[in-house]
């Protein structure tokens, strides 16, 4: 080194410092005597290991030699940690030593760090990210850009923006708005740029993407682009506003099957859930029982199963009241259905009223996206279903309501029209030829007249309380033997036991005090009519044939009730009394005298001259639909009156027997 270098090296900004051959410095500048913190003094002459021991676990040694031995120039990066600085160090070799600068990087290496730390995150994003210089090429692309268009990146670089929009399936409006956009954000028209568009996938789907530019400071890069696929946050809100409006649908019905119809039916179209059904609880059996389902399951299994208590996991999600996902249904104890096709399905309580299932034969395809839209849908249905149930509550009450008051007003008849009658049979005998003070004159009701009449009106009274009853209030029922019943009738009734025969002995769920006076006032209004020896046939329906609802029948020989009166003899009028107080039947004068025929009908009118003594069977139809069943009268077949009690849901067969009381 030269003495007129000196100075000069002293004005240069990096730190510098000369060696000779033995590493003992021979110059320092003032920048390097800064950063060694040492004067030239102090340093000068004296070996560079010696005063700086730290440097020699470092890369200073080996690269000094390597420059000394082969004389040529190293350079590398070095971090000082005391004065946590980044330098560059640069050795040049000669004759008689090394020159050796070091530069202050540390500013460089931050922002390298920084940038590296950024290009992690952005190849960590599931979004694609991608830059463009001024010319619109790509600059640089993410891994999830690469896997997005299902290209390498080294395909991508260096392409115009119009390769990736081709690429991509972006039609040419859609590309112009792409590139519309880039423009304003590169020459500073708009801080950043939002567009929504379709585009293709690698795998050639169509898909929804989100496009949003914003400008960089880069070397190169000007502006930057990121792609974020919304299509599942899409179908997401498009299924969430659809089940809005299917929320309007199941509320807007009444019915419970409808309701959960539409839940099914929704739940496969707008949730893509072929294979699923809704069970409602019944309340009188306990058993889960399924009341709509998809085409996909009625296809796959024809038909739903019927859940009893403790059954499979329907009934442990039932009772538990907690929405369960199963994703891989082999792994699961206790199935219905060990063999079942379904591999993972979720299961959703509807409150208190049933469960709605869904099913796929693959396993873990469900989320919990799924999870929140099935329990969404069901929420909803829930909803529905209870407003359904009090809408036909307040529709019970309101009959009822009707009910009471038409019972009222038929009570009222009855009673007047009794009390009418007794008043002018007592008018009628006192207007006779003799009088109270004629010595032979009696008491118009003679003692066996008094005693029918209380029986009569002791009847009647017992009727009327039990027609002005509360349809709905009909107690527990109990499971009741159908032979038994007739039994306890038989022996409150008016007829002869052995005139009744029972086909086949079976049971069934009633009220036992209120079924058996349906039965006894059955047996009275059957004896009413017998002016001879009567039979009575109790027999069973539904039971041989599929075509109609269970029930039974009771066939008598009495004198048979005309079909124009099956309806008008099932109402609460109140009945005529004879001279001697006795009922005679309502038909009798139904119509005009001048209308009745001289034969036929007028025998049957005479047939039925005698009735109960109370409301018949208007009472026994109060009764039947009390219990939701359904009463009818017709002829039977070789004469005689069929009374037909059906929809007796819960009629049993239980063994063939004739009744012998």
């Amino acid at each position: 080194m030269t003495g007129r270098s000196v100075p000069l090296l002293d004005r240069v900004t990096d730190a510098f410092f000369a060696l000779d051959t033995d590493f003992r410095f021979t110059y320092l500048n003032e920048r390097a005597e800064t950063l060694l913190k040492r004067s030239r003094v102090d340093l000068i002459g004296r070996v560079m290991w010696d005063e700086f021991p730290t440097t020699v676990e470092t890369q200073f040694p080996d690269r000094f030699h390597r420059a000394m031995d082969e004389q040529v120039s190293v350079s590398f990066e070095i971090y000082h940690a005391h004065l946590e600085t980044w330098f560059e160090a640069r050795a040049y070799p000669a004759e008689d030593g090394l020159s050796v600068y070091m530069r202050d990087v540390t500013a460089r290496k931050t922002q390298e760090t920084t940038l590296a730390q950024h290009a992690a995150v952005v190849e960590a994003v599931h979004d694609a990210v991608l830059t463009l210089d001024r010319d619109r090429n790509l600059v640089t692309v993410n891994g999830a850009t690469e896997a997005l268009l299902g290209i390498d990146r080294s395909n991508l670089v260096g392409k115009h923006i119009e390769f990736l929009t081709k690429r991509a399936g972006i039609d040419d409006e859609h590309a112009i708005q792409i590139g519309q956009a880039i423009t304003d954000v590169d020459v500073g028209n708009a801080v950043d740029r939002h567009l929504e568009l379709p585009f293709t996938d690698a795998d050639g789907t169509d898909r929804i993407g989100e496009f949003r530019f914003v400008p960089i400071e880069d070397d190169v890069a000007t502006v930057a682009a990121v792609i974020r696929d919304v299509t599942d946050r899409r179908e997401y809100e498009r299924v969430v506003t659809s089940l809005h409006e299917i929320t309007r649908w199941l509320l807007e019905s009444d019915d419970p099957e409808e309701i959960c119809a539409i839940a099914v039916h929704a739940g496969s179209d707008l949730l893509n859930l072929p294979i699923s059904g809704v069970w409602l609880l019944d309340d009188e059996h306990g058993y889960l029982d399924p009341v709509a389902g998809t085409a996909g399951a009625h296809d796959e299994f024809g038909g739903l199963p019927r859940f009893s208590p403790g059954e499979g996991l329907v009934w442990d999600v039932f009772e538990s009241g907690t929405v369960e996902r199963f994703d891989d249904l082999t792994t699961v104890d206790d199935l219905y259905n060990p063999d079942t096709p379904i591999r993972s399905e979720i299961i959703a309580p509807i409150g208190t009223h049933g469960v709605l299932m869904t099913g796929s034969f693959e396993a873990h395809q469900f989320d919990e996206t799924d999870v929140d839209l099935v329990s969404t849908l069901v929420e909803n249905t829930l909803a529905a279903l209870e407003r359904a149930q009090r809408e036909h509550v307040l529709r019970e009450r309101t009959a009822e309501l009707e009910r009471q008051t038409d019972r009222l007003e038929s009570v009222a008849d009855v009673l007047s029209s009794d009390l009418k009658q007794q008043l002018s049979t007592l008018a009628d005998a006192l207007s006779g030829e003799k009088t109270p003070h004629d010595p032979m004159w009696e008491f118009p009701l003679a003692e066996d007249t008094v005693q029918t009449t209380l029986e009569r009106t002791e009847r009647l009274v017992d009727d009327v309380r039990e027609f002005a009853r509360n349809a709905s209030a009909v107690g527990p029922r109990t499971r009741i033997d159908l032979e038994s019943a007739i039994t306890d009738a038989l022996e409150r009734s008016r007829l002869e036991s052995e005139r009744v025969v029972v086909e086949r002995s079976a049971s069934l769920r009633a009220d036992d005090d209120r079924f058996v006076r349906l039965l006894e006032t059955a047996f009275d209004d059957t004896a009413a009519r017998a002016t001879d020896d009567v039979t009575i046939q109790v027999g069973l329906l539904g039971f041989d044939t599929d075509d109609r609802t269970r029930g039974f029948f009771l066939l008598d020989d009495a004198a048979e009730i005309p079909p124009p009166a099956d309806e008008r003899v099932l109402e609460p009028t109140m009945r005529e009394h004879d001279d001697d107080g006795r009922g005679t039947n309502p038909l009798s004068d139904a119509d005009d005298a001048d209308d009745r025929p001289a034969t036929g009908e007028s025998s049957v009118r005479r047939d039925m001259s005698e009735s109960t003594d109370g409301l018949g069977l208007a009472l026994v139809r109060a009764i039947a639909e009390a219990h939701d069943w359904t009463l009818t009268v017709d002829t039977g077949i070789n004469g005689g009156t069929r009374l037909e009690i059906s929809d007796v849901t819960t009629l049993e067969e239980t063994s063939d027997s004739d009744f012998a009381p």
